[in-house]
Protein backbone atom coordinates (compact mmCIF):
# COMPACT_ATOMS: atom_id res chain seq x y z
CA UNK A 1 0.00 0.00 0.00
CA UNK A 2 1.41 3.54 -0.75
CA UNK A 3 1.15 5.71 1.91
CA UNK A 4 0.74 9.39 1.38
CA UNK A 5 2.34 12.11 4.01
CA UNK A 6 -0.38 14.49 5.19
CA UNK A 7 -0.50 16.33 7.86
CA UNK A 8 -2.67 19.21 9.25
CA UNK A 9 -1.17 22.47 10.21
CA UNK A 10 -2.97 25.92 11.16
CA UNK A 11 -2.70 29.24 8.82
CA UNK A 12 -2.22 32.08 10.15
CA UNK A 13 -5.44 33.82 9.94
CA UNK A 14 -5.68 37.81 10.50
CA UNK A 15 -8.34 39.64 11.89
CA UNK A 16 -9.49 41.32 8.57
CA UNK A 17 -12.01 38.34 7.08
CA UNK A 18 -15.67 38.89 6.90
CA UNK A 19 -17.45 38.07 9.85
CA UNK A 20 -20.14 35.09 9.63
CA UNK A 21 -23.15 33.39 11.77
CA UNK A 22 -22.61 30.51 13.86
CA UNK A 23 -25.79 28.37 14.37
CA UNK A 24 -24.52 26.17 17.71
CA UNK A 25 -26.39 22.46 17.68
CA UNK A 26 -27.54 21.75 21.26
CA UNK A 27 -30.34 19.87 20.69
CA UNK A 28 -29.57 16.28 21.37
CA UNK A 29 -30.98 13.84 23.59
CA UNK A 30 -27.29 13.35 25.53
CA UNK A 31 -28.76 9.52 25.98
CA UNK A 32 -24.98 8.61 27.07
CA UNK A 33 -24.48 11.07 29.76
CA UNK A 34 -25.92 8.98 32.63
CA UNK A 35 -28.97 11.49 33.38
CA UNK A 36 -26.84 14.73 33.15
CA UNK A 37 -27.50 17.41 30.62
CA UNK A 38 -24.31 17.73 29.07
CA UNK A 39 -24.95 20.98 28.08
CA UNK A 40 -25.55 22.52 31.27
CA UNK A 41 -23.03 20.20 33.24
CA UNK A 42 -20.11 22.04 34.67
CA UNK A 43 -16.74 21.96 33.60
CA UNK A 44 -14.06 24.50 35.40
CA UNK A 45 -16.82 26.36 37.18
CA UNK A 46 -19.03 27.17 33.87
CA UNK A 47 -21.77 25.04 32.66
CA UNK A 48 -20.64 23.47 28.82
CA UNK A 49 -23.43 25.73 26.68
CA UNK A 50 -21.60 28.61 28.09
CA UNK A 51 -17.68 28.14 27.56
CA UNK A 52 -19.36 27.18 23.63
CA UNK A 53 -21.07 30.56 24.05
CA UNK A 54 -18.05 32.64 24.78
CA UNK A 55 -15.62 31.10 22.38
CA UNK A 56 -17.86 32.46 19.80
CA UNK A 57 -18.54 35.42 21.57
CA UNK A 58 -14.83 36.02 21.80
CA UNK A 59 -13.79 35.48 18.40
CA UNK A 60 -13.76 38.37 15.81
CA UNK A 61 -14.37 36.29 12.52
CA UNK A 62 -18.39 35.82 13.95
CA UNK A 63 -21.26 38.42 13.48
CA UNK A 64 -23.73 36.66 15.28
CA UNK A 65 -24.70 33.05 17.69
CA UNK A 66 -28.23 30.95 17.05
CA UNK A 67 -28.84 27.97 18.95
CA UNK A 68 -30.67 25.30 18.19
CA UNK A 69 -31.92 23.46 21.40
CA UNK A 70 -35.48 21.35 22.86
CA UNK A 71 -38.10 23.61 23.64
CA UNK A 72 -37.45 23.28 27.31
CA UNK A 73 -33.88 24.49 27.14
CA UNK A 74 -34.71 27.81 25.79
CA UNK A 75 -34.88 29.75 28.61
CA UNK A 76 -32.61 28.47 30.59
CA UNK A 77 -29.88 29.59 27.66
CA UNK A 78 -31.05 33.00 27.56
CA UNK A 79 -30.70 33.10 30.95
CA UNK A 80 -27.09 32.38 30.35
CA UNK A 81 -26.37 34.19 27.62
CA UNK A 82 -27.63 37.08 29.71
CA UNK A 83 -25.85 36.66 33.28
CA UNK A 84 -22.47 35.91 31.12
CA UNK A 85 -23.11 38.76 28.41
CA UNK A 86 -22.83 36.55 25.44
CA UNK A 87 -24.36 39.98 22.85
CA UNK A 88 -24.25 37.95 19.61
CA UNK A 89 -26.75 35.54 20.54
CA UNK A 90 -29.66 36.29 18.49
CA UNK A 91 -32.03 33.73 18.32
CA UNK A 92 -32.86 30.44 19.95
CA UNK A 93 -35.10 28.13 17.53
CA UNK A 94 -36.19 24.63 18.62
CA UNK A 95 -34.65 21.51 16.68
CA UNK A 96 -35.88 18.75 14.29
CA UNK A 97 -35.71 15.16 14.72
CA UNK A 98 -32.13 14.44 13.71
CA UNK A 99 -29.15 16.41 13.87
CA UNK A 100 -29.40 18.02 10.19
CA UNK A 101 -32.66 18.80 10.67
CA UNK A 102 -32.08 20.73 13.51
CA UNK A 103 -28.86 22.81 11.47
CA UNK A 104 -31.64 23.26 8.94
CA UNK A 105 -33.54 25.17 11.14
CA UNK A 106 -31.43 27.29 12.17
CA UNK A 107 -29.77 27.77 8.10
CA UNK A 108 -33.23 28.68 7.25
CA UNK A 109 -32.93 32.09 9.87
CA UNK A 110 -30.12 32.95 7.11
CA UNK A 111 -31.69 32.45 3.95
CA UNK A 112 -31.83 35.67 2.96
CA UNK A 113 -28.93 37.01 5.05
CA UNK A 114 -26.18 35.02 4.69
CA UNK A 115 -24.35 33.46 2.16
CA UNK A 116 -22.27 30.99 4.40
CA UNK A 117 -22.69 30.35 7.91
CA UNK A 118 -20.78 27.75 10.43
CA UNK A 119 -22.06 25.08 12.40
CA UNK A 120 -20.77 23.57 15.88
CA UNK A 121 -21.69 21.52 17.85
CA UNK A 122 -22.69 23.12 21.56
CA UNK A 123 -20.83 20.05 23.21
CA UNK A 124 -17.63 21.15 21.80
CA UNK A 125 -16.95 24.09 24.66
CA UNK A 126 -13.01 23.92 24.36
CA UNK A 127 -12.94 24.91 20.30
CA UNK A 128 -9.68 27.48 19.86
CA UNK A 129 -10.22 31.29 18.31
CA UNK A 130 -7.76 29.64 15.66
CA UNK A 131 -9.56 26.69 14.79
CA UNK A 132 -13.11 29.00 14.34
CA UNK A 133 -10.86 31.51 12.15
CA UNK A 134 -9.73 28.45 10.10
CA UNK A 135 -12.54 27.56 9.02
CA UNK A 136 -14.18 31.19 8.29
CA UNK A 137 -10.96 31.68 6.26
CA UNK A 138 -11.37 28.55 4.04
CA UNK A 139 -15.22 29.58 3.22
CA UNK A 140 -14.13 32.75 1.29
CA UNK A 141 -12.96 29.59 -1.13
CA UNK A 142 -14.92 27.05 -0.98
CA UNK A 143 -18.35 25.82 0.06
CA UNK A 144 -17.84 23.09 2.51
CA UNK A 145 -15.06 23.13 5.43
CA UNK A 146 -14.56 21.26 8.24
CA UNK A 147 -11.46 21.16 10.75
CA UNK A 148 -10.29 17.95 11.62
CA UNK A 149 -7.37 15.92 13.67
CA UNK A 150 -4.77 13.25 11.66
CA UNK A 151 -6.00 9.96 12.65
CA UNK A 152 -3.94 8.87 15.86
CA UNK A 153 -5.04 5.04 15.61
CA UNK A 154 -4.94 2.53 13.42
CA UNK A 155 -8.40 2.20 11.61
CA UNK A 156 -9.84 -1.16 10.24
CA UNK A 157 -12.85 -1.85 8.98
CA UNK A 158 -14.95 -4.48 10.48
CA UNK A 159 -17.00 -8.19 8.05
CA UNK A 160 -20.48 -8.82 9.39
CA UNK A 161 -18.75 -11.88 11.68
CA UNK A 162 -16.26 -8.85 13.83
CA UNK A 163 -13.34 -9.92 11.98
CA UNK A 164 -11.28 -7.55 10.47
CA UNK A 165 -11.52 -6.66 6.53
CA UNK A 166 -8.83 -4.64 5.81
CA UNK A 167 -6.38 -1.82 7.47
CA UNK A 168 -6.68 1.61 5.79
CA UNK A 169 -4.12 3.91 5.71
CA UNK A 170 -3.58 5.83 8.38
CA UNK A 171 -1.93 8.92 6.64
CA UNK A 172 -5.33 9.59 4.69
CA UNK A 173 -7.38 9.76 7.81
CA UNK A 174 -8.94 12.42 10.00
CA UNK A 175 -11.08 13.08 12.71
CA UNK A 176 -13.54 15.18 11.59
CA UNK A 177 -14.77 17.73 14.10
CA UNK A 178 -16.53 21.21 14.41
CA UNK A 179 -17.16 24.15 13.50
CA UNK A 180 -17.71 22.96 9.62
CA UNK A 181 -18.99 25.71 7.26
CA UNK A 182 -21.28 25.38 4.46
CA UNK A 183 -22.85 27.37 1.65
CA UNK A 184 -26.28 28.24 2.83
CA UNK A 185 -28.29 27.99 -0.79
CA UNK A 186 -26.86 24.84 -1.69
CA UNK A 187 -27.19 23.30 2.16
CA UNK A 188 -30.93 23.97 1.31
CA UNK A 189 -31.04 22.63 -1.79
CA UNK A 190 -30.68 19.00 -0.25
CA UNK A 191 -32.70 19.36 2.79
CA UNK A 192 -35.77 19.75 0.01
CA UNK A 193 -35.42 16.95 -1.30
CA UNK A 194 -33.18 14.49 0.78
CA UNK A 195 -34.03 12.88 4.10
CA UNK A 196 -31.77 14.13 6.42
CA UNK A 197 -31.28 11.10 8.85
CA UNK A 198 -29.00 9.23 6.55
CA UNK A 199 -26.15 12.53 6.44
CA UNK A 200 -23.10 12.27 9.06
CA UNK A 201 -22.78 15.53 9.57
CA UNK A 202 -22.76 19.35 7.77
CA UNK A 203 -20.43 18.78 5.30
CA UNK A 204 -21.68 15.16 4.11
CA UNK A 205 -24.71 16.76 3.38
CA UNK A 206 -22.32 19.23 0.73
CA UNK A 207 -20.68 16.44 -0.27
CA UNK A 208 -23.87 14.76 -1.18
CA UNK A 209 -23.85 17.63 -4.24
CA UNK A 210 -20.42 16.41 -5.75
CA UNK A 211 -19.08 19.36 -3.68
CA UNK A 212 -15.43 18.92 -2.42
CA UNK A 213 -14.84 19.48 1.22
CA UNK A 214 -11.91 21.27 2.08
CA UNK A 215 -9.97 19.88 5.46
CA UNK A 216 -8.65 23.07 8.14
CA UNK A 217 -6.53 22.29 10.89
CA UNK A 218 -8.33 20.97 13.90
CA UNK A 219 -7.28 20.76 17.34
CA UNK A 220 -6.94 17.84 19.69
CA UNK A 221 -8.45 19.16 22.37
CA UNK A 222 -11.06 19.88 20.74
CA UNK A 223 -13.43 17.32 22.19
CA UNK A 224 -16.77 16.41 22.42
CA UNK A 225 -18.48 15.85 25.53
CA UNK A 226 -20.92 12.85 25.33
CA UNK A 227 -19.94 10.76 28.21
CA UNK A 228 -19.39 11.55 32.02
CA UNK A 229 -15.60 10.97 31.26
CA UNK A 230 -15.32 13.87 28.95
CA UNK A 231 -16.44 16.29 31.72
CA UNK A 232 -12.58 15.04 34.12
CA UNK A 233 -10.83 15.14 30.46
CA UNK A 234 -12.11 18.70 29.69
CA UNK A 235 -11.20 20.01 33.29
CA UNK A 236 -7.66 18.03 32.88
CA UNK A 237 -7.30 19.83 29.50
CA UNK A 238 -8.01 23.42 31.08
CA UNK A 239 -5.60 22.61 33.84
CA UNK A 240 -5.96 24.97 37.26
CA UNK A 241 -6.52 27.85 34.74
CA UNK A 242 -10.01 28.36 35.62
Amino acid sequence: MQKTDFALKFTRVEDQINGLPVIIVAAGSASRMQGLDKIFAQIGGLPVIVRTLRAFENCSAISEITVVTREEKIADIKKLAERYSVSKLKNIVTGGTCREESVKNGILLYKDKSDKVLVHDAARPLVTDSVIKGVVKALESFDSVTCAVNAKDTIKTVDGQGMAADTLDRAKLVCVQTPQGVNVQKFLTVCETEDLTNFTDDTSVMEFLGLPTKITGGDYNNIKITTPEDIAVAEAILGKDW
